[in-house]
């Protein structure tokens, strides 16, 4: 159960279990790839957390939430109390507001980009398994502003979250894997440009060339320190590297989260008050949660949660995946290895190398296009 700061459970009808973060015993328990920013904030939090309280009523008041308790109800996976926890990190596609730039706003968003991030008892490792967007699912029935969409036998996971939002995107994660999600995060477009600014950018190299003018992105091989808006570029490419699928993407997005994790490790907040304030104020802004996290004390929490890990303790992988033989442009669950890697993460074991041998995203050699 999600503690406050002073120790006492914030629902005191619910038994607590010790060590923050941890699984709760039941009854318990969101632009591409800027999900990420989770991470940085967490990063922020623990190295800057006891300058912060001063700031406490200002921060809790940018954060946006969601019950995705409440919305599920009980038809839910069994939350195992093995002391693990499992988050999904979605980055949706909005184009509304400040982020019209990316495209035409047609009132809708997806989830492009979802990670499964799987945090080890100890807290000391992390798998990460992302999902592609076109993957083909059994998506359940969902309900967004009273209106229910029934269940579809196959459909793109990606519009789980545009006709049910976030409790619907948890609900066909959870109905893939089998594995209550413990917690909910969402980040958008601006302020994943703006978090890497405040931080001064993100150093990484690159091995090839890659320009793609749909992302806005002009890069030589070698040493970059790339920008807010360059970054956002970077986990969005599809065309301008590899074959342009999005299982390319994703494994260029796996590396930039190992840069910008090493980045965060490197700044200075103790000595720079501006810069931990500008960096919190801006995570804040870019986050929905959900309710259990809705607070900068619950996330302070749930930050130090993870403190102990580091981009060399995090093993990134995507979902087994083989390409759709009536369209090349979707791709299919390998249903035997998806049941190795959920079943291992079911049991807090590693994923074993088997489960992705042969996968269609583990064949692409994007992720070394950068590093």
């Amino acid at each position: 159960m999600a503690d406050d700061s002073s120790g006492k459970p914030v629902n005191p009808g619910r038994p607590r279990t010790s060590g923050s973060g941890s699984r709760r015993k039941p009854p318990s328990t969101r632009r591409r790839a800027v999900h990420y920013t989770i991470w940085t904030l967490a990063a922020v939090l623990v190295l800057g957390g006891a300058g912060l309280g001063y700031l406490y009523y200002r921060l809790n008041g940018n954060l946006t939430s969601v019950d995705i308790n409440n919305a599920l109800g009980s038809d839910r996976p069994k939350n195992v109390d093995n002391g693990s926890m499992d988050i999904l990190v979605l980055g949706s596609d909005s184009r509304a507001g400040k982020n019209a730039k990316y495209g035409k706003d047609e009132g809708t968003s997806r989830s492009d980009t979802a990670m499964i991030v799987h945090v080890y008892q100890g807290r000391q490792k992390a798998s990460v398994v992302s999902i592609p967007r076109d993957t083909m699912v059994k998506r359940p029935s969902c309900v967004k502003d009273g209106k229910e969409t029934p269940q579809a036998r196959q459909a793109m996971f990606n519009s789980a979250y545009e006709v049910g939002g976030p409790a619907c995107a948890v609900k066909t994660v959870e109905s893939l894997t089998h594995i209550r999600m413990d917690h909910y995060l969402e980040v958008d477009f601006s302020g994943f440009k703006q978090l890497i600014n405040d931080l001064g950018g993100v150093d990484i190299t690159t091995t090839t060339p890659i320009h793609d003018k749909q992302s806005h992105l002009d890069l030589e091989p070698g040493p970059h320190n790339l920008d807010g808006e360059q970054s956002l570029g970077l986990v969005r490419t599809r065309h301008g590297v590899g074959d342009g699928s999005d299982l390319g993407r994703i494994k260029l997005q796996q590396a930039f989260v190992k840069a910008l994790l090493d980045q965060v490790k490197q700044v200075d907040l103790y000595g720079n008050p501006k810069k931990l304030y500008d960096l919190a104020d801006t995570s804040t802004k870019a986050l929905t949660t959900d309710s259990e996290l809705a607070s900068v004390n619950k996330l302070m929490g749930f930050a130090k949660s993870l403190k102990g890990i580091g981009s060399g303790d995090m093993k990134m992988t995507t979902l087994p995946v083989q390409y759709d033989p009536a369209n090349p442009d979707r791709v299919l669950p390998m249903e035997r290895k998806s049941g190795l890697m959920w079943r291992a993460l079911r049991q807090d074991r590693p994923i074993p190398a088997s489960a992705t041998k042969g996968s269609a995203g583990d064949a692409t050699s994007a992720g070394k296009v950068v590093k």
